[in-house]
């Protein structure tokens, strides 16, 4: 399973998208977008990508950039993944 549809799931889980999710593309925007996700929303997800990816993630590399479209999540935990 690529990374783009592990967070599509995580996204869905942590928002109760019900679905919703499965429908996004690396275009889709989120922060803006989707009512569900709130700041306090992100700091879930974010501990949820942290949990299932095994990535750490600090305060200061989160930007609205970041959550800006499910692409640049995507690009964003890729990097991450990398640094490893």
């Amino acid at each position: 399973m690529s990374s783009m549809e592990q967070i599509k799931g995580v996204l869905d889980a942590v928002l109760g998208l019900n679905g919703r999710a499965a429908s996004f593309d690396a275009s889709t925007q989120l922060l803006g977008n989707i009512p569900e996700l709130d700041s306090m929303a992100v700091v879930t997800v974010i501990t949820t990508l942290e949990e299932q990816f095994g990535i750490m993630v600090d305060d200061d590399e989160i930007s609205a950039e970041t959550f800006e479209t499910l692409g640049s999540l995507t690009e964003f935990v890729d990097r991450k993944l990398a640094e490893g």
